[in-house]
């Protein structure tokens, strides 16, 4: 699965998961979980992932970053997510808004290779 970061919005808490396969808990400032053990049927999640994907003229010229997601954010909607927000960044916009780092053709690309809106 890709390297990413899971949140699950839980009524008193928040829980950051490593969605990297692990087999036990990991003590640091953050417990890191595997999201294997995790039931999230029902679940809203919040996905932190890498979809920083070079571009040019508006179209992505390497999806390798959004293929190595696929695995994670495909599992959990397989396991009944209530729905999955993904998380991420284009470029460095240094503060501005700026079209040229837009995710939109990033979304785009997730929507053809997951085959759902």
């Amino acid at each position: 699965m890709a390297f990413c970061f899971l949140i699950l919005l839980l009524a008193s808490s928040v829980c950051c998961l490593n969605a990297t396969t692990q087999n036990h808990m990991n003590k640091m400032a953050l417990n890191k979980l595997s999201v294997d053990l995790l039931n999230l049927a029902g679940k809203r999640i919040l996905m932190r992932v890498d979809f920083n994907v070079p571009m040019k003229d508006g179209k992505i010229t390497n999806n390798q970053r959004i293929v190595a997601a696929l695995g994670t954010i495909k599992y959990v909607l397989d396991k009944g997510a209530k729905s999955v927000v993904l998380m991420s960044h284009l470029g460095r916009p240094d503060g501005n808004k700026n079209q040229k780092y837009s995710l939109k053709p990033v979304a785009e690309e997730l929507k053809t290779l997951l085959k759902r809106d």
